[in-house]
Protein backbone atom coordinates (compact mmCIF):
# COMPACT_ATOMS: atom_id res chain seq x y z
CA UNK A 1 0.00 0.00 0.00
CA UNK A 2 1.23 3.43 -1.04
CA UNK A 3 1.89 5.72 2.68
CA UNK A 4 1.49 9.54 2.71
CA UNK A 5 3.95 12.05 4.02
CA UNK A 6 2.82 13.43 7.26
CA UNK A 7 4.16 17.09 8.12
CA UNK A 8 6.37 17.41 11.18
CA UNK A 9 6.72 15.20 14.44
CA UNK A 10 9.49 14.21 16.21
CA UNK A 11 11.41 10.81 16.83
CA UNK A 12 11.43 10.44 21.30
CA UNK A 13 13.62 7.79 22.76
CA UNK A 14 12.45 4.74 22.19
CA UNK A 15 12.15 2.77 25.89
CA UNK A 16 9.61 0.22 25.43
CA UNK A 17 12.56 -2.55 25.64
CA UNK A 18 11.43 -2.25 29.25
CA UNK A 19 8.43 -4.79 28.68
CA UNK A 20 8.31 -5.37 24.87
CA UNK A 21 9.09 -8.52 25.84
CA UNK A 22 6.56 -9.07 28.90
CA UNK A 23 3.76 -11.16 27.70
CA UNK A 24 0.33 -9.90 29.60
CA UNK A 25 -0.34 -11.20 32.60
CA UNK A 26 -3.43 -11.16 34.73
CA UNK A 27 -3.46 -8.80 37.48
CA UNK A 28 -4.99 -10.27 41.31
CA UNK A 29 -7.66 -9.70 42.31
CA UNK A 30 -7.21 -6.84 45.33
CA UNK A 31 -9.06 -6.41 48.63
CA UNK A 32 -10.96 -3.76 47.34
CA UNK A 33 -12.07 -1.72 43.68
CA UNK A 34 -12.77 1.60 43.22
CA UNK A 35 -14.95 2.66 40.16
CA UNK A 36 -15.43 6.37 39.02
CA UNK A 37 -18.52 7.31 37.41
CA UNK A 38 -16.25 9.17 35.01
CA UNK A 39 -14.37 6.96 32.79
CA UNK A 40 -15.14 8.58 29.50
CA UNK A 41 -15.51 11.38 28.10
CA UNK A 42 -19.25 12.41 28.33
CA UNK A 43 -21.87 11.92 30.95
CA UNK A 44 -21.09 10.32 34.03
CA UNK A 45 -22.64 7.14 34.20
CA UNK A 46 -25.76 7.23 36.88
CA UNK A 47 -25.50 4.23 39.10
CA UNK A 48 -28.27 1.57 39.58
CA UNK A 49 -26.65 -0.10 42.81
CA UNK A 50 -27.24 0.78 46.38
CA UNK A 51 -24.62 0.21 49.57
CA UNK A 52 -24.89 -3.49 50.81
CA UNK A 53 -26.26 -4.84 47.12
CA UNK A 54 -24.40 -8.15 46.21
CA UNK A 55 -23.50 -8.14 42.68
CA UNK A 56 -22.23 -10.60 40.48
CA UNK A 57 -19.63 -10.08 37.57
CA UNK A 58 -20.07 -8.23 34.68
CA UNK A 59 -23.31 -6.71 36.19
CA UNK A 60 -24.53 -3.28 35.27
CA UNK A 61 -23.67 -1.27 38.41
CA UNK A 62 -24.13 2.54 36.93
CA UNK A 63 -26.27 3.28 33.28
CA UNK A 64 -25.48 5.69 30.73
CA UNK A 65 -25.94 8.93 32.02
CA UNK A 66 -26.59 11.00 28.07
CA UNK A 67 -26.35 10.34 24.71
CA UNK A 68 -22.25 10.73 24.93
CA UNK A 69 -21.24 8.21 27.84
CA UNK A 70 -21.05 4.48 28.39
CA UNK A 71 -22.18 2.57 31.31
CA UNK A 72 -20.06 0.62 34.22
CA UNK A 73 -19.90 -3.09 34.78
CA UNK A 74 -18.57 -5.31 38.30
CA UNK A 75 -15.22 -6.64 36.87
CA UNK A 76 -16.15 -9.33 39.53
CA UNK A 77 -18.71 -10.73 42.34
CA UNK A 78 -18.98 -9.01 45.73
CA UNK A 79 -20.71 -6.11 47.42
CA UNK A 80 -21.35 -2.58 46.90
CA UNK A 81 -19.93 -0.89 49.90
CA UNK A 82 -20.48 2.40 49.18
CA UNK A 83 -21.51 5.23 46.87
CA UNK A 84 -19.02 7.90 47.68
CA UNK A 85 -15.94 10.55 46.46
CA UNK A 86 -12.59 9.72 45.71
CA UNK A 87 -9.41 11.54 44.23
CA UNK A 88 -10.07 11.08 40.37
CA UNK A 89 -7.04 10.05 38.01
CA UNK A 90 -6.22 13.15 37.25
CA UNK A 91 -3.40 16.17 38.15
CA UNK A 92 -6.01 17.94 40.08
CA UNK A 93 -6.77 15.06 42.13
CA UNK A 94 -10.31 15.87 42.85
CA UNK A 95 -12.89 13.73 44.12
CA UNK A 96 -15.30 12.55 41.99
CA UNK A 97 -18.48 9.94 42.76
CA UNK A 98 -17.12 5.96 43.18
CA UNK A 99 -18.29 3.17 43.79
CA UNK A 100 -16.11 0.58 45.57
CA UNK A 101 -17.01 -2.71 45.89
CA UNK A 102 -15.51 -5.10 48.19
CA UNK A 103 -14.83 -8.76 45.82
CA UNK A 104 -16.22 -11.77 47.55
CA UNK A 105 -13.67 -14.18 45.81
CA UNK A 106 -16.33 -16.02 43.89
CA UNK A 107 -15.79 -14.49 40.55
CA UNK A 108 -19.21 -15.09 39.85
CA UNK A 109 -20.93 -14.36 36.87
CA UNK A 110 -23.83 -12.73 36.11
CA UNK A 111 -26.21 -14.03 32.83
CA UNK A 112 -24.95 -12.04 30.24
CA UNK A 113 -26.74 -11.55 26.69
CA UNK A 114 -26.38 -14.39 24.53
CA UNK A 115 -23.68 -14.42 22.30
CA UNK A 116 -23.63 -13.70 18.40
CA UNK A 117 -22.74 -16.68 16.97
CA UNK A 118 -22.56 -14.52 13.40
CA UNK A 119 -22.75 -11.46 13.93
CA UNK A 120 -22.15 -10.42 9.89
CA UNK A 121 -25.41 -11.64 9.50
CA UNK A 122 -26.80 -9.70 12.62
CA UNK A 123 -28.42 -6.35 11.85
CA UNK A 124 -25.45 -3.31 12.75
CA UNK A 125 -27.63 -1.72 15.13
CA UNK A 126 -27.94 -4.65 16.99
CA UNK A 127 -23.99 -4.84 17.38
CA UNK A 128 -23.86 -1.16 18.02
CA UNK A 129 -26.56 -1.63 20.90
CA UNK A 130 -24.46 -4.34 22.13
CA UNK A 131 -21.31 -2.30 22.02
CA UNK A 132 -23.14 0.46 23.92
CA UNK A 133 -24.35 -1.57 27.02
CA UNK A 134 -20.87 -3.74 27.17
CA UNK A 135 -19.56 0.03 28.11
CA UNK A 136 -17.01 0.12 25.70
CA UNK A 137 -15.03 2.96 25.21
CA UNK A 138 -11.42 4.03 23.15
CA UNK A 139 -8.65 2.32 24.89
CA UNK A 140 -5.96 4.32 23.49
CA UNK A 141 -6.67 7.15 25.87
CA UNK A 142 -9.49 9.32 24.57
CA UNK A 143 -12.06 6.92 25.87
CA UNK A 144 -14.57 8.43 23.85
CA UNK A 145 -17.59 5.45 23.74
CA UNK A 146 -16.99 3.41 21.15
CA UNK A 147 -20.66 3.43 20.27
CA UNK A 148 -21.18 6.75 19.32
CA UNK A 149 -18.29 6.35 16.62
CA UNK A 150 -20.12 3.32 15.17
CA UNK A 151 -23.18 5.30 14.57
CA UNK A 152 -21.42 7.51 12.46
CA UNK A 153 -22.54 4.88 9.83
CA UNK A 154 -25.57 6.13 9.86
CA UNK A 155 -25.07 9.57 9.02
CA UNK A 156 -21.85 9.81 6.98
CA UNK A 157 -20.30 7.34 3.87
CA UNK A 158 -18.05 5.17 5.70
CA UNK A 159 -15.12 3.97 3.13
CA UNK A 160 -12.81 2.70 5.90
CA UNK A 161 -12.18 1.22 9.20
CA UNK A 162 -8.85 2.20 10.24
CA UNK A 163 -7.51 0.10 13.31
CA UNK A 164 -4.73 2.23 15.07
CA UNK A 165 -2.01 0.37 16.22
CA UNK A 166 0.38 2.92 16.09
CA UNK A 167 1.12 3.41 19.55
CA UNK A 168 3.89 5.67 19.25
CA UNK A 169 4.12 6.54 22.83
CA UNK A 170 7.90 5.64 24.24
CA UNK A 171 7.59 3.19 26.82
CA UNK A 172 3.85 1.84 25.69
CA UNK A 173 3.81 -1.56 25.01
CA UNK A 174 0.34 -3.03 26.10
CA UNK A 175 -1.09 -2.68 22.58
CA UNK A 176 1.77 -4.27 20.75
CA UNK A 177 1.47 -7.11 23.51
CA UNK A 178 -1.93 -7.49 22.56
CA UNK A 179 -1.24 -7.36 18.68
CA UNK A 180 1.13 -9.99 19.21
CA UNK A 181 -0.77 -12.37 22.04
CA UNK A 182 -4.42 -12.03 20.33
CA UNK A 183 -4.27 -10.97 16.70
CA UNK A 184 -7.41 -13.31 15.89
CA UNK A 185 -9.44 -11.14 18.53
CA UNK A 186 -8.37 -8.02 17.09
CA UNK A 187 -9.04 -8.66 13.41
CA UNK A 188 -12.55 -10.72 14.15
CA UNK A 189 -13.69 -7.57 16.00
CA UNK A 190 -12.34 -5.02 13.84
CA UNK A 191 -14.25 -7.21 11.28
CA UNK A 192 -17.57 -6.55 13.62
CA UNK A 193 -16.86 -2.97 13.90
CA UNK A 194 -16.63 -2.60 10.15
CA UNK A 195 -20.04 -4.40 9.62
CA UNK A 196 -21.37 -2.35 12.22
CA UNK A 197 -20.09 0.55 10.04
CA UNK A 198 -20.96 -0.53 6.61
CA UNK A 199 -17.61 0.04 5.59
CA UNK A 200 -16.09 -2.39 3.31
CA UNK A 201 -12.34 -1.84 4.07
CA UNK A 202 -10.23 -2.34 6.99
CA UNK A 203 -7.18 -1.00 7.31
CA UNK A 204 -5.04 -1.91 10.36
CA UNK A 205 -1.71 0.32 11.02
CA UNK A 206 1.17 -0.29 13.09
CA UNK A 207 4.12 1.38 13.26
CA UNK A 208 7.04 -0.21 11.66
CA UNK A 209 9.03 -0.48 14.72
CA UNK A 210 6.89 -3.40 16.39
CA UNK A 211 8.16 -6.32 13.72
CA UNK A 212 6.35 -9.06 15.76
CA UNK A 213 3.11 -7.67 15.62
CA UNK A 214 2.90 -6.48 12.43
CA UNK A 215 3.44 -10.61 11.52
CA UNK A 216 1.40 -11.63 13.65
CA UNK A 217 -1.97 -9.45 12.40
CA UNK A 218 -0.99 -9.71 8.95
CA UNK A 219 -0.81 -13.52 9.66
CA UNK A 220 -4.46 -13.58 11.25
CA UNK A 221 -5.48 -11.23 8.12
CA UNK A 222 -4.72 -12.99 5.25
CA UNK A 223 -8.09 -15.26 5.26
CA UNK A 224 -10.23 -11.89 4.94
CA UNK A 225 -9.90 -10.33 0.95
CA UNK A 226 -11.21 -6.62 2.93
CA UNK A 227 -8.40 -6.34 5.77
CA UNK A 228 -5.20 -5.17 5.26
CA UNK A 229 -2.48 -4.74 7.75
CA UNK A 230 0.40 -2.09 6.75
CA UNK A 231 3.60 -0.83 8.85
CA UNK A 232 3.50 2.66 8.91
CA UNK A 233 6.85 5.00 9.79
CA UNK A 234 8.03 5.33 13.35
CA UNK A 235 7.07 8.95 13.96
CA UNK A 236 5.49 10.76 16.92
CA UNK A 237 2.36 11.37 16.78
CA UNK A 238 1.63 9.02 14.28
CA UNK A 239 -1.16 7.41 16.96
CA UNK A 240 -2.88 10.57 16.33
CA UNK A 241 -5.63 9.38 14.56
CA UNK A 242 -5.50 12.29 12.24
CA UNK A 243 -2.14 11.91 11.55
CA UNK A 244 -2.89 8.16 10.98
CA UNK A 245 -5.50 8.69 8.65
CA UNK A 246 -3.60 10.75 6.63
CA UNK A 247 -0.69 8.83 6.33
CA UNK A 248 -3.27 5.87 5.23
CA UNK A 249 -5.07 7.91 2.84
CA UNK A 250 -3.46 10.70 1.99
CA UNK A 251 -6.04 13.31 2.92
CA UNK A 252 -5.70 15.91 5.68
CA UNK A 253 -8.87 16.48 8.15
CA UNK A 254 -9.72 20.01 7.94
CA UNK A 255 -10.49 21.86 11.20
CA UNK A 256 -12.86 21.28 13.00
CA UNK A 257 -14.26 18.26 10.97
CA UNK A 258 -13.45 14.24 11.88
CA UNK A 259 -11.81 12.05 10.05
CA UNK A 260 -15.21 10.51 9.17
CA UNK A 261 -15.79 13.61 7.11
CA UNK A 262 -13.69 11.76 4.77
CA UNK A 263 -15.38 8.84 5.03
CA UNK A 264 -12.74 7.11 7.89
CA UNK A 265 -13.33 5.91 11.37
CA UNK A 266 -10.44 5.07 13.32
CA UNK A 267 -10.53 2.69 16.85
CA UNK A 268 -8.30 1.42 18.60
CA UNK A 269 -7.00 -2.54 19.04
CA UNK A 270 -8.00 -2.73 22.23
CA UNK A 271 -11.44 -1.51 21.29
CA UNK A 272 -11.26 -4.14 18.61
CA UNK A 273 -10.45 -6.76 21.25
CA UNK A 274 -13.42 -5.46 23.57
CA UNK A 275 -15.98 -5.44 20.92
CA UNK A 276 -14.84 -9.12 19.72
CA UNK A 277 -15.68 -10.12 23.44
CA UNK A 278 -18.72 -8.29 23.55
CA UNK A 279 -20.30 -9.34 20.57
CA UNK A 280 -18.58 -12.74 20.75
CA UNK A 281 -19.34 -13.63 24.47
CA UNK A 282 -21.71 -11.14 25.97
CA UNK A 283 -19.18 -9.69 28.12
CA UNK A 284 -18.83 -6.22 28.67
CA UNK A 285 -15.37 -4.16 29.56
CA UNK A 286 -14.08 -5.18 33.40
CA UNK A 287 -10.59 -5.13 32.41
CA UNK A 288 -7.87 -3.67 30.24
CA UNK A 289 -4.26 -4.34 29.15
CA UNK A 290 -1.44 -2.10 31.08
CA UNK A 291 1.83 -0.95 30.64
CA UNK A 292 3.57 -0.42 34.50
CA UNK A 293 6.92 1.03 33.22
CA UNK A 294 9.97 3.19 33.95
CA UNK A 295 13.37 3.90 35.33
CA UNK A 296 11.81 3.77 39.61
CA UNK A 297 9.54 0.38 38.58
CA UNK A 298 11.67 -2.30 39.82
CA UNK A 299 10.15 -4.80 37.58
CA UNK A 300 8.02 -3.74 34.62
CA UNK A 301 5.39 -5.67 33.09
CA UNK A 302 2.35 -5.51 31.21
CA UNK A 303 -1.00 -6.62 33.72
CA UNK A 304 -4.28 -7.30 32.58
CA UNK A 305 -6.28 -5.16 35.23
CA UNK A 306 -9.76 -5.44 36.51
CA UNK A 307 -11.02 -1.66 35.94
CA UNK A 308 -11.38 0.37 39.31
CA UNK A 309 -7.41 -1.04 40.92
CA UNK A 310 -5.71 1.08 42.85
CA UNK A 311 -2.27 2.05 40.69
CA UNK A 312 -0.68 1.62 44.34
CA UNK A 313 -1.45 -2.46 43.71
CA UNK A 314 -0.41 -2.93 39.69
CA UNK A 315 3.23 -1.03 41.37
CA UNK A 316 3.33 -3.54 44.14
CA UNK A 317 3.06 -6.51 41.60
CA UNK A 318 5.70 -5.18 39.61
CA UNK A 319 7.92 -5.37 42.48
CA UNK A 320 7.51 -1.64 44.07
CA UNK A 321 9.55 1.15 43.49
CA UNK A 322 13.48 0.68 43.42
CA UNK A 323 13.94 4.15 44.17
CA UNK A 324 11.88 7.81 44.33
CA UNK A 325 10.15 8.93 41.47
CA UNK A 326 10.34 12.38 39.68
CA UNK A 327 7.05 11.92 38.45
CA UNK A 328 4.25 9.05 38.29
CA UNK A 329 2.03 9.36 34.41
CA UNK A 330 -1.46 8.18 33.90
CA UNK A 331 -0.41 7.04 29.88
CA UNK A 332 2.87 7.62 27.96
CA UNK A 333 5.17 10.53 28.42
CA UNK A 334 4.45 12.82 26.12
CA UNK A 335 0.51 13.16 26.47
CA UNK A 336 0.23 11.21 29.82
CA UNK A 337 -1.01 13.34 32.62
CA UNK A 338 0.72 13.28 36.08
CA UNK A 339 -0.84 11.45 38.49
CA UNK A 340 -1.37 13.16 42.26
CA UNK A 341 -0.79 9.33 44.14
CA UNK A 342 -0.62 6.43 43.27
CA UNK A 343 -3.88 5.71 45.36
CA UNK A 344 -5.89 6.49 42.52
CA UNK A 345 -7.70 3.59 40.25
CA UNK A 346 -6.83 2.40 36.59
CA UNK A 347 -10.24 3.19 35.07
CA UNK A 348 -11.40 2.51 30.77
CA UNK A 349 -8.54 5.18 29.46
CA UNK A 350 -5.81 3.93 31.46
CA UNK A 351 -3.04 2.51 29.00
CA UNK A 352 -0.16 2.93 30.94
CA UNK A 353 1.02 3.61 34.53
CA UNK A 354 4.97 5.14 34.14
CA UNK A 355 7.08 5.85 37.42
CA UNK A 356 9.97 8.08 35.99
CA UNK A 357 13.47 8.96 37.37
CA UNK A 358 14.17 12.61 37.31
CA UNK A 359 16.54 11.80 34.48
CA UNK A 360 13.62 10.71 32.37
CA UNK A 361 12.03 13.47 32.87
CA UNK A 362 14.58 16.04 31.53
CA UNK A 363 13.17 18.63 33.14
CA UNK A 364 15.06 21.86 33.29
CA UNK A 365 14.12 25.00 33.63
CA UNK A 366 12.74 26.87 31.05
CA UNK A 367 14.79 30.13 29.52
CA UNK A 368 13.26 33.05 26.89
CA UNK A 369 11.91 32.10 23.26
CA UNK A 370 15.05 32.39 21.40
CA UNK A 371 12.60 33.11 18.17
CA UNK A 372 14.53 29.71 16.57
CA UNK A 373 11.28 28.37 14.83
CA UNK A 374 11.88 25.29 15.88
CA UNK A 375 8.22 24.08 17.34
CA UNK A 376 6.78 25.92 14.02
CA UNK A 377 9.01 23.46 11.58
CA UNK A 378 8.00 19.93 13.92
CA UNK A 379 3.76 20.69 14.55
CA UNK A 380 1.98 17.80 13.04
CA UNK A 381 -1.03 20.06 12.68
CA UNK A 382 0.81 23.37 10.68
CA UNK A 383 0.28 25.29 13.96
CA UNK A 384 2.61 28.42 15.24
CA UNK A 385 3.03 27.11 18.34
CA UNK A 386 5.49 30.03 19.56
CA UNK A 387 2.33 32.94 18.21
CA UNK A 388 -0.13 31.39 20.27
CA UNK A 389 2.14 30.35 23.22
CA UNK A 390 2.88 34.50 23.16
CA UNK A 391 -0.76 35.60 23.27
CA UNK A 392 -1.97 33.11 25.94
CA UNK A 393 0.77 34.29 28.14
CA UNK A 394 -0.82 37.86 27.51
CA UNK A 395 -4.12 36.31 28.16
CA UNK A 396 -5.52 36.64 24.45
CA UNK A 397 -7.44 33.64 24.30
CA UNK A 398 -9.35 34.47 21.57
CA UNK A 399 -6.48 35.26 19.20
CA UNK A 400 -4.66 32.28 20.22
CA UNK A 401 -8.18 30.14 19.14
CA UNK A 402 -8.03 32.53 15.83
CA UNK A 403 -4.83 31.12 14.78
CA UNK A 404 -5.72 27.37 15.62
CA UNK A 405 -5.15 26.83 19.23
CA UNK A 406 -8.46 24.27 19.42
CA UNK A 407 -7.01 22.71 16.44
CA UNK A 408 -4.16 21.58 18.70
CA UNK A 409 -3.86 17.62 19.34
CA UNK A 410 -2.06 18.30 22.62
CA UNK A 411 1.03 15.90 21.09
CA UNK A 412 3.65 17.58 23.39
CA UNK A 413 5.86 17.50 19.88
CA UNK A 414 6.98 21.71 20.20
CA UNK A 415 7.48 21.58 24.37
CA UNK A 416 9.51 17.98 23.73
CA UNK A 417 11.90 19.73 20.76
CA UNK A 418 12.08 23.43 22.69
CA UNK A 419 15.52 24.01 23.02
CA UNK A 420 14.58 26.91 25.87
CA UNK A 421 12.62 24.25 27.86
CA UNK A 422 9.40 25.89 27.57
CA UNK A 423 6.03 24.17 28.43
CA UNK A 424 3.97 24.78 25.73
CA UNK A 425 2.04 22.48 25.38
CA UNK A 426 0.98 23.45 29.44
CA UNK A 427 0.46 27.01 27.92
CA UNK A 428 -1.87 24.88 24.94
CA UNK A 429 -4.24 22.73 27.56
CA UNK A 430 -4.92 25.37 29.89
CA UNK A 431 -6.20 27.97 27.02
CA UNK A 432 -8.39 25.61 25.57
CA UNK A 433 -9.89 24.91 28.97
CA UNK A 434 -10.22 28.13 29.68
CA UNK A 435 -11.68 28.52 25.98
CA UNK A 436 -14.16 25.31 26.60
CA UNK A 437 -15.60 26.86 29.91
CA UNK A 438 -16.06 30.24 28.13
CA UNK A 439 -18.06 28.27 25.52
CA UNK A 440 -19.82 26.39 27.98
CA UNK A 441 -20.95 29.40 30.01
CA UNK A 442 -21.34 31.07 26.66
CA UNK A 443 -23.72 28.84 25.37
CA UNK A 444 -25.54 27.81 28.68
CA UNK A 445 -26.13 32.44 28.84
CA UNK A 446 -27.79 31.54 25.18
CA UNK A 447 -30.20 29.02 26.71
CA UNK A 448 -31.23 30.91 29.54
CA UNK A 449 -31.84 34.22 27.42
CA UNK A 450 -33.74 31.64 24.82
CA UNK A 451 -35.80 30.70 27.81
CA UNK A 452 -36.59 34.01 29.11
CA UNK A 453 -37.32 35.04 25.74
CA UNK A 454 -39.84 31.89 25.03
CA UNK A 455 -41.40 32.94 28.36
CA UNK A 456 -41.95 36.50 27.62
CA UNK A 457 -43.08 35.40 24.23
CA UNK A 458 -45.99 32.73 25.77
CA UNK A 459 -46.80 35.55 28.41
CA UNK A 460 -47.41 38.02 25.10
CA UNK A 461 -49.45 35.71 23.56
CA UNK A 462 -51.32 34.66 26.65
CA UNK A 463 -52.08 38.31 27.33
CA UNK A 464 -53.08 39.26 23.78
CA UNK A 465 -55.59 36.22 23.89
CA UNK A 466 -57.14 36.88 26.80
CA UNK A 467 -57.54 40.79 25.65
CA UNK A 468 -59.05 39.43 22.28
CA UNK A 469 -60.70 37.06 24.78
CA UNK A 470 -62.10 40.10 26.83
CA UNK A 471 -62.64 42.47 23.13
CA UNK A 472 -65.46 39.19 21.81
CA UNK A 473 -67.26 39.47 25.70
CA UNK A 474 -67.25 42.73 25.40
CA UNK A 475 -68.79 43.20 21.79
CA UNK A 476 -71.36 40.08 22.41
CA UNK A 477 -72.37 41.74 25.53
CA UNK A 478 -72.99 45.20 23.33
CA UNK A 479 -75.05 43.05 20.92
CA UNK A 480 -76.85 40.78 22.89
CA UNK A 481 -78.17 44.63 24.85
CA UNK A 482 -79.65 45.83 21.84
CA UNK A 483 -77.33 48.95 22.13
CA UNK A 484 -76.33 49.98 18.47
CA UNK A 485 -72.63 49.49 17.98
Amino acid sequence: MKLFPVRGGVHPEYRKEQTSECAIVPLPMPEALFLPLQQHIGAPAEPVVSEGDRVRKGQLLARTGGAVSAPTHAPTSGIVKAITEIPAPHPSGLPQPTIVLEPDGKDEWVDLPAPMADPFTADPAAIRQRVAEAGIVGLGGAAFPSAVKLNLGTQLKIETLLINGAECEPYLTCDDRAMREYPDQIVDGARIMAHALGAPRVVIGVEDNKPQALAAMTEAAKAFANVEVVGVPAQYPMGSERHLCQAITGEETPAKKLTADLGVVVHNVGTARAVHHAVRFGRPLISRVVTVSGGAVAAPKNLEVPLGTLVSKLVEFCGGLSRPPRRIVNGGPMMGQPLPSLEVPVVKGTCGILALTEAETNEKPSGPCIRCGTCVTICPCGLVPVEMAAYIRKDHLEAAAKIGLMDCVSCGSCSYICPSHIPLVHYFNYAKGMVNAEDRERRKQDTVKALVEAKAARQEKAAQAKREAAARKAAEKQQNSGAPA
